[in-house]
């Protein structure tokens, strides 16, 4: 039995959690709502503030959807009620962040600045300090789109490892690489 499938998940107080008849789960919070189109096969039961998901047998196929929906409505119910927050730093001389709304403009060394327009369900913040890394702090009760959204933003000047410059998640470590004069 999957030790992480077969954890209940407590609804707090404040959130509804309504189960459709064709296995679409909707979780509805203060920060927002969410909704998840579960696989016919599992089982999804809402009892006593308890949501718990039940799998119909030991096939290798259920078996790894029983954990993996069990904590798509787990974050869900998190993403609702707290929210979930991502920031991002950019390494390198000359490095510039700012934003109009939901559009993001970056400045990574390259000709021109890039322009990114943000799902209207992510809160975008950044911060730009004298002697300090330029910041971007994202916010969403949708954990999937944040992540998707960090990644691509990161996509356009990975942490480069000969010198660290590039877009990273603060507090990550950056595995360097000495250059060919070490080897002297």
């Amino acid at each position: 039995m999957s030790r992480i499938g077969k954890a209940p998940i407590t609804v707090p107080a404040g959130v509804t959690v309504t189960i459709g008849d064709d296995n679409l789960v909707t979780v509805k919070g203060p920060k927002g709502e969410l909704r998840q189109q579960v696989a016919p096969a599992m089982k999804v039961k809402l009892k006593d503030g308890e949501l718990t998901v039940a799998r119909p047998n030991d096939e290798k196929e259920n078996r790894a959807m029983h954990g993996l929906y069990r904590s798509l409505l787990h974050n869900m119910v998190v993403g609702v009620t707290e929210g979930f927050r991502k920031e991002l730093e950019l390494v390198g001389v000359g490095y510039r962040v700012s934003n109009s709304g939901q559009v993001l403009e970056l400045s990574l060394g390259f000709t021109h600045s890039i322009f990114l327009e943000l799902p209207p369900e992510i809160k975008v913040e950044t911060k730009m300090e004298r002697n300090k890394n330029p910041l971007i702090m994202l916010e969403s009760c949708d954990k999937q789109l944040l992540g998707q959204v960090c990644a691509k933003i990161r996509s356009f000047r990975k942490p480069e490892p000969y010198k660290g410059k590039g877009v990273r998640f603060v507090g990550e470590q950056v595995r360097r690489k000495s250059g060919k004069t070490a080897g002297k």
